[in-house]
């Protein structure tokens, strides 16, 4: 399954970027300073495991973070492991 068609959600109150699939939520908890995000925690509801939605959420939010012109620093080990095996994303990657 695609999940192009669903829209990335930039929620600032709660420290997330969020999508909801199937009436169901997938969200990475952020903290920010400065031009730095560090990505703490994903998690995705237990409906949609194993069908890819973890890493199209990993991959929107870094699509987002390239064009608002941010670093990342990958605390979550999901997004640790989202940036191994797609090295290309290793260029927002900053060092604490």
């Amino acid at each position: 399954m695609s999940y192009e068609n669903i829209p990335l959600h930039l929620n600032a109150t709660e420290h997330r970027f969020e999508m909801t699939v199937e009436d169901q939520p997938a969200f990475i908890d952020y903290k920010q300073a400065g031009d730095k995000m560090y990505l703490v925690h994903t998690e995705v509801a237990e409906a949609l495991e194993g069908r890819g939605v973890a890493a199209a959420l990993v991959d929107k939010t870094l699509h987002y973070l390239e064009e608002h012109k941010l670093k990342l620093v990958p605390l979550c080990s999901y997004v640790q492991h989202y940036v191994r095996k797609h090295p290309e994303w290793k260029r927002l990657v900053v060092e604490e």
